[in-house]
Parts: C-alpha cells; sequence; structure tokens
C-alpha cells in the first residue's frame, strides 16, 4: 500500500547510501526522497533533481519561511539539508512509498512526522574504526572533514536507540538482504 515511509539514517560512512540504492534497483514500488541542500556538488557527477535539490542559502531560507520543509537542519555550518514537502507529494502521487537517506536528526524529524506510516532504520558499522577506515577509502575527505565527521558520528551513535530498528552493517550482503525483509515486512502492515 502506497503512502508509507522507508527511513535510513546513520553517520557518513555507515553504508545506508549503498543500502538505500539496492532497495531501490529493486522494489519499483519504492521512490527515492531527494533532499534540497545548499552544500556544493561532489565533483561532476551530482546532479540537480537527481541526487540533490542543490539551492542557495538564499533559496533554502525563502522556502524555511514559506513552510515548505516537512525537515530541515544545517547538518554543518553553512550546509543546511532539508525534506520538501512537495517530494513527498510527487512520489506519493505516483503511488509508491517513499525511501530516505538522510542524517540522524533528520530521520528522527521524520519518524516523529510520519508516525505509524514509517519504519525507521538505524544503520551502524561495528566500531568507529571500521568507520574511520570507509571514510578514508572514499577519498573525499580532507582531515579536517574526517574528525568532523566522526566526531558527529560517535555523537549520532548516542540516538540509534530511538529507531524502531538498527541495522549493524559489517556484512553488506547480510545487511542489504536484512534491508530487503525489513521493506517486506512493513509493507504488509
Amino acid at each position: 500500500m502506497p503512502g508509507k515511509a522507508l527511513i535510513f539514517s546513520a553517520p557518513s560512512g555507515s553504508g545506508k547510501t549503498t543500502i538505500v540504492q539496492h532497495l531501490l534497483q529493486n522494489n519499483p514500488d519504492l521512490g527515492f526522497s531527494i533532499s534540497a541542500s545548499t552544500r556544493d556538488r561532489r565533483g561532476r557527477s551530482e546532479q540537480h533533481g537527481k541526487d540533490y535539490y542543490f539551492l542557495t542559502p538564499e533559496e533554502f531560507k525563502t522556502k524555511i519561511d514559506n513552510d515548505e520543509f516537512i525537515e530541515w537542519e544545517e547538518v554543518y555550518e553553512g550546509n543546511y539539508y532539508g525534506t520538501l514537502k512537495s517530494e513527498i507529494e510527487r512520489i506519493w502521487k505516483e503511488g509508491k512509498n517513499v525511501i530516505f537517506d538522510v542524517d540522524v536528526k533528520g530521520g528522527l524529524n521524520l519518524k516523529k512526522y510520519f508516525g505509524n506510516k514509517a519504519l525507521a532504520v538505524f544503520v551502524k558499522v561495528p566500531s568507529l574504526d571500521i568507520l574511520e577506515e570507509r571514510l578514508k577509502a572514499r577519498g573525499t575527505e580532507s582531515h579536517a572533514s574526517l574528525s568532523q565527521r566522526l566526531f558527529k558520528a560517535k555523537f549520532e551513535m548516542t540516538f540509534q536507540d530511538k529507531f524502531d530498528v538498527v541495522l549493524v552493517n559489517e556484512d553488506l550482503n547480510k545487511s542489504l538482504a536484512e534491508a530487503q525483509r525489513l521493506y517486506e515486512e512493513f509493507k504488509k502492515k
């Protein structure tokens, strides 16, 4: 039944995006909620309207003033992220359930907003050392941004018990299978 929300949240580098992409590829009844952001694009591969809605800080603040967001926040200094109400309406009009790939605070805000129409999944790695290895392997982090992400991850881990499910992403194939099982069970409710 369309009109449900599947929320994946995690500290950066935990694998939530990989899990979300897998679910999207294998479940045509899911529609991806594209977040709005004021951050710069990473390289040439990121596209407006596909990866994010890239907005200027002024555009973002106008949308806040016009109450166009379900939730929004300043995730890193000067970088705002949010979920547009119009994005959810678009997906539900297509007859699909919506899937989110959001930070921890955004995930909790979405869970609160959607209530029992949502399943909120916290994805975590077995340790902060493994998380650090994964972030370094991306090759996208400066020393300062890596330090900032690890500090934030440690803080975000304290919120895992506020989610419906904690998915430990130690073995990717097992995590993908578990995420699929969780979605199939959630659809039946």
